[in-house]
């Protein structure tokens, strides 16, 4: 039997709801901004729809997109940055290989040992065989704690994992979180953790997408819009 299809009970087509969250996420516009657009062709939603729409329809863009990457090369690139979460600052956890494919990211509260270790055993996990051999970071002192006990955690008697703590080294990174800087900069405060790991999550897919480090996609725009369409073919 065909599962529940995602789009069911929704007043727009799926055509319009993808085109309305792609827009979203991959260019610098406010909910008001994607309202206003369609609406110069006489189709009408408001602000918080698009919301919910990210919100459900990001993660499963990701989800879905998972099977079609690249392989991840062994080389990563680690760092921390800030977002504004419910009128805070929090960390934006992200970590990106030599090619400057995303790995993986993660939103938290803290900056501490803890959290570093969550998200590298996070990243470390959907990888799964294909384990960093170097990950570059600052001179934040708990990364080194945390790769040293990844390393005994797989091979007490090897360090897999080689560490490299020169922060002009990560560089590829640095440049990476600037452009998520100006893409974010646009937007008003994400309104919670939860609701900033399920936007996050839809940018960097797209911008995976984009990069062109995907699969089966073809060149320019064009080729984006027809790669989500097919992913969400069964979902009509």
């Amino acid at each position: 039997m065909p599962g529940k299809s995602l789009f069911k009970h929704h007043r727009f087509p799926r055509d319009i709801i993808l085109c309305a969250v792609r827009w979203y996420l991959r260019y610098p516009l406010s909910f008001q901004d994607v309202v206003e657009l369609p609406a110069e062709r006489d189709v009408t939603f408001d602000r918080s729809t698009i919301h919910r729409w990210v919100q459900k329809f990001g993660p499963e863009l990701t989800k879905r997109t998972e099977k079609h990457l690249r392989r991840a090369s062994l080389d990563w690139h680690v760092d921390e940055t800030y977002i504004r979460v419910g009128g805070k600052w929090r960390y934006l956890w992200r970590a990106i290989d030599a090619n400057g494919q995303m790995v993986d990211f993660r939103p938290t509260a803290r900056r501490d040992g803890k959290a570093a270790s969550a998200f590298l055993n996070k990243a470390i996990e959907r990888v799964r065989l294909h384990r960093p051999l170097t990950i570059v970071t600052d001179k934040t002192h708990s990364y080194r704690r945390v790769i040293r006990e990844i390393n005994h955690h797989y091979d007490p008697h090897f360090d897999s994992i080689r560490h490299i703590d020169r922060k002009w080294q990560n560089n590829l990174i640095e440049s990476d979180h600037s452009a998520m800087k100006r893409l974010l900069g646009y937007r008003q405060s994400f309104r919670s953790l939860r609701s900033a790991k399920a936007t996050l999550s839809g940018i960097e897919t797209i911008w995976t997408i984009k990069r062109g480090h995907i699969y089966h996609k073809l060149p320019s725009v064009k080729g984006e819009i027809e790669l989500i369409r097919g992913l969400f073919e069964d979902a009509a």
